[in-house]
């Protein structure tokens, strides 16, 4: 079978498939991209060139792997599942900057193994189909892990591509929605139809692109103090802040404590969380960790 043609087609991905005799696992999430055109925006939005060093997780049957070494100047993929060793072996062996780990990322040394690939200094981009049962876990991972990326471009359920991406007074807007914004600026690149996937999925995915922040947009006095109150801020929606944060820090802080940081930070209690800017949740913690 000739390689010159793009992996990223149903009738190769279904050759491969045969050849292999390889089954979908479910409980990995498995949804392998069959059309050329989706891989080649995804690449143009990471903004992939021949300097750059790219970083995949999940590279499936290779499809969007082949393009990356194409663009790339080298490619560090991650794969959970073994049995496409020699899959991949096969669909990528025209490539001689491709290097696969077949390790969860979730549980690799990325630090270490990032140093050994790529040159120092080297700008590096993460472009990713991810499973859509570990996204979150694995994009936020990533955001914590202090890994020297420039960007990070995925394809992720479009329902969660919205909700990283979400601005203040929307129902996308949450909890979620300021982790990610804390540590980048968030945007949906496009919109990607579930035809484009070889098994279908139920619903149609995004590209997300995330470009990391060189210090967060705001300043508090402890990270893990701030992510608390904005979970404790949306932990019932519907709730106002008061009521929320009266709930959180019933027994530790008394309410009219909070009453009165309401009052000297000018933030109304009876407004919801998802009316709250990032800003205002940072000067509502930074008001509330002395008194914890």
């Amino acid at each position: 079978m000739s390689k010159e043609k793009a992996i990223a087609t149903p009738t190769l991905t279904n050759y491969y498939l045969k050849k292999y005799g390889f089954s979908f696992k479910k409980s990995l999430g498995q949804n392998f991209i069959i059309d050329v055109n989706t891989l080649t925006n995804i690449i143009e939005a990471a903004g992939i060139t021949k300097e750059v060093g790219a970083i995949e997780i999940g590279p499936g049957m290779g499809a969007l792997t082949e393009q990356l070494a194409r663009h790339a100047e080298r490619v560090l993929a991650f794969e959970i599942d073994s049995r496409l060793e020699a899959v991949l072996s096969d669909t990528l062996s025209d490539y001689d900057n491709i290097e696969i780990v077949y390790q969860d990322v979730l549980k690799a040394d990325l630090k270490t193994i990032i140093e050994q690939t790529f040159s120092e200094g080297q700008a590096l981009k993460l472009v990713a189909n991810l499973p859509y049962y570990v996204t979150t876990p694995i994009i936020m991972s990533l955001l914590t892990s202090d890994l020297p990326l420039d960007s990070l471009t995925v394809m992720i359920q479009k329902e969660v591509a919205d909700r990283m991406a979400a601005k203040p007074n929307s129902k996308a807007y949450g909890s979620l929605s300021i982790a990610v914004q804390y540590y980048t600026n968030a945007h949906v690149s496009f919109i990607v139809p579930k035809t484009v996937f070889m098994p279908q999925p139920n619903v149609d995915s995004a590209v997300l692109h995330l470009n990391y922040r060189q210090t967060p947009p705001v300043e508090v006095k402890d990270e893990s103090f701030f992510f608390e109150i904005v979970k404790a801020g949306f932990v019932q929606r519907r709730k106002t802040l008061r009521n929320n944060l009266n709930r959180h820090f019933k027994g530790v802080i008394e309410k009219e404590k909070i009453e009165s940081i309401f009052g000297e930070t000018g933030i109304d209690g009876t407004r919801r969380a998802e009316s709250l800017a990032m800003e205002e949740f940072a000067t509502l913690s930074n008001a509330l960790f002395i008194h914890q």
